[in-house]
């Protein structure tokens, strides 16, 4: 779950901001770095920061933290080292510690664990972060990446192995904070091979929804023995809930999450019997993820919701002074499957802490074509306000889209004194359905340069043919057309064909929305050249064709392209496509002839 960063060219900036300051005896506070060790007594754990038993009251996140350190919070959580700096300042400045997320890549996300320079220039990254920042005096421990070993079984050994490698880097940079790595809940493999392979991992990040419950009990049959942080909770996730006459998870509201909330920490956290050092809740903020709210604590606007309650209660023994409104039932008149343009009624039962009138605000929302998996970023859905015909506190009228598909309409509380409750119905329209148009996305857009990697519109990870014998090198510093590096491809084997596609979202061939909205664009220009000369390959983009879900709108390509030693600029010319979805945004194929071939790319673009 959660956003997933990797150290951007503005992060080491700030890093090198921090580290200026540091030489030059202009931060006082970075002067006395934070001391954590990991003690054992019998069969307890627990952490001593600067020799005073710590123990984690935390939250994922890394906004309102004012809010997090009023609530009774004492630590928060990253997934990464974005503009970090100023974060582990104003923490400390808040008596907030903060667990470091070290980004690890996914496989998933086309990072492989079995490409030596790709796990090495990763390590390199991680120890740049870790020299930045090991003597701020907020840092508590090193969160040596996040899911990386997948959703299913996690038992790749060649991911372990990384990680411990990894965890032992940072151990040697910095003896002065604990290692953990977090784990995607704890089945298949996940804690034999933690225990086995990884023993520079001092502590068991687990992320865990609804089995929170029964975690301490798994974790104990598992074979698990090292202590263990409960590093992601709160309500049940949109893949353990139950699904409606459509097959769409249905959310419980606010009210029910906070009491999932109470539920998990009571018996992962506190009925852990020593094994557990701490938790983060999440998600301290407001994200897109399966629906607008279902994994926030706040709204955008800064409203607490009754998780922060519940939380408050939990970290401080007292319950708040002022509680927020809770919702007791959000119904629809009828079944929730419409025909286009209906008018659907919705009654709602709410109140404040004095049974008081709250404000209540309305909203229908497009559902998400497709859920992202793993807590990978989402497109927000659009909103509809020309349908909310009218709403009060005790209901809506809502007349419903023309268009065919998926819709939630929720239900805003607020009581003005900075507490809210939201809940939301599904509902159906029924008719086709127009698949989405890409991601807007402003014009030239880089495919690929020197600067692109760090946040990509498209990534390669669709592999095609043998792949097996294709390597990628994206910064390599052979002869770049422009900057210190560029991306050097090479094919080990003189037969059969392969292919790398760059692809949006990753990993897809047309089962999920997504893509760029490219109109405007007139050509798809990039340079390449050949290590040998003379070499053939063919470049194109829009790949995927209509009998997918969600297919590339338009189709163009350059073949049979004889590549050159120098570097030959090349253009493919978009005249009369439609653009409005391109979710394959570039490709090279080629075949095998008569031995290894290599080439190299850069500045691919749309102009």
């Amino acid at each position: 779950m959660s956003s997933r960063f990797v150290a951007s060219a503005v992060v080491l900036a700030v890093a090198a901001s921090l580290a200026t300051r540091l030489e030059a005896g202009q931060d006082s506070a970075a002067k006395k770095p934070s001391v954590v060790r990991l003690v054992k007594e019998g069969d307890s754990y627990q952490l001593l920061r600067d020799g005073r038993p710590y123990f984690i009251k935390g939250a994922g996140g890394s906004t309102a933290l004012k809010a997090l350190a009023a609530a009774g919070g004492n630590s928060l959580r990253t997934w990464g080292a974005d503009n970090f700096g100023p974060l582990l300042d104003e923490a400390h400045g808040l008596g907030l510690s903060v667990t470091v997320g070290l980004w690890l890549g996914h496989e998933r996300h086309g990072f492989n664990y079995n490409d030596a320079e790709q796990v090495a220039r990763q390590s390199e990254d991680v120890a740049r972060v870790v020299r930045r920042y090991k003597d701020h005096p907020a840092v508590l421990l090193w969160g040596v990446g996040n899911e990386m070993e997948g959703l299913y079984k996690g038992d790749n050994a060649a991911v372990w192995s990384a990680v411990n490698n990894v965890a032992a880097l940072v151990k040697k940079i910095d003896p002065n904070h604990p290692t953990m790595t977090v784990v995607a809940e704890i089945g298949g493999d996940r804690v034999k091979n933690l225990h086995r392979l990884c023993p520079d991992v001092d502590i068991v990040g687990v992320n865990s929804y609804a089995g929170a419950a029964t975690l301490p009990r798994r974790y104990r049959e598992a074979g698990g023995i090292k202590p263990y942080v409960l590093a992601e909770f709160g309500p049940h996730g949109s893949w353990e809930v139950g699904k409606n006459a459509w097959g769409v998870p249905v959310e419980p509201t606010s009210t029910e999450k906070a009491g999932q909330y109470r539920k998990a920490y009571e018996a992962a956290v506190l009925g852990a019997g020593g094994l557990c050092l701490g938790s983060y809740a999440f998600i301290w903020g407001h994200k897109q993820e399966g629906t607008a709210t279902w994994f926030g604590m706040l709204l955008p606007d800064g409203s607490r919701l009754a998780a922060v309650d519940v939380m408050t209660e939990l970290w401080t023994g007292k319950p708040p002074a002022g509680r927020c409104p809770r919702i007791d039932s959000l119904k629809l008149a009828g079944s929730g499957e419409e025909e286009p343009g209906a008018t659907v009624r919705a009654t709602l039962s709410a109140s404040g802490p004095e049974k008081d009138a709250s404000r209540v605000t309305w909203v229908l929302q497009r559902e998400p074509w497709a859920g992202g998996a793993g807590g990978d970023t989402e497109e927000v859905p659009p909103t509809f306000p020309e349908a909310i015909v009218k709403g009060d506190a005790r209901g809506a009228a809502v007349r419903l889209p023309k268009e065919g598909g998926g819709y939630r309409l929720f239900a805003y509380v607020r009581d003005g004194r900075g507490g809210a409750a939201v809940a939301n119905v599904p509902l159906r329209v029924k008719g086709p359905v127009v698949a989405p148009k890409g991601r807007k996305v402003e014009l030239p857009l880089v495919v690929y340069d020197e600067a692109s990697r760090e946040r990509p519109a498209y990534v390669p990870t669709g592999w095609m043919g043998n792949h097996k014998a294709v390597r990628l090198t994206p910064d390599a510093a052979e002869e770049p057309h422009a900057g210190k590096t560029c991306l050097k491809v090479e094919y080990g084997d003189k037969d059969g064909w392969a292919g790398v596609v760059w692809q949006s979202p990753a990993n897809d061939w047309g089962e999920r929305p997504g893509g760029c909205d490219l109109t405007g664009a007139k050509k798809l220009t990039f340079w390449a050249r050949g290590a040998g000369g003379g070499k053939a390959v063919n470049f194109e983009l829009g790949l995927i064709a209509k009998d997918k879900p969600f297919p590339d709108t338009g189709h163009a390509k350059l073949e049979g392209v004889k590549l050159t030693k120098a570097w030959k600029q090349y253009a493919i010319d978009l005249g009369g496509q439609d653009l409005t979805r391109i979710k394959t945004g570039f490709c090279c194929v080629w075949s095998g002839q008569g031995g290894p071939l290599t080439f190299y790319l850069d500045d691919v673009r749309y102009e």
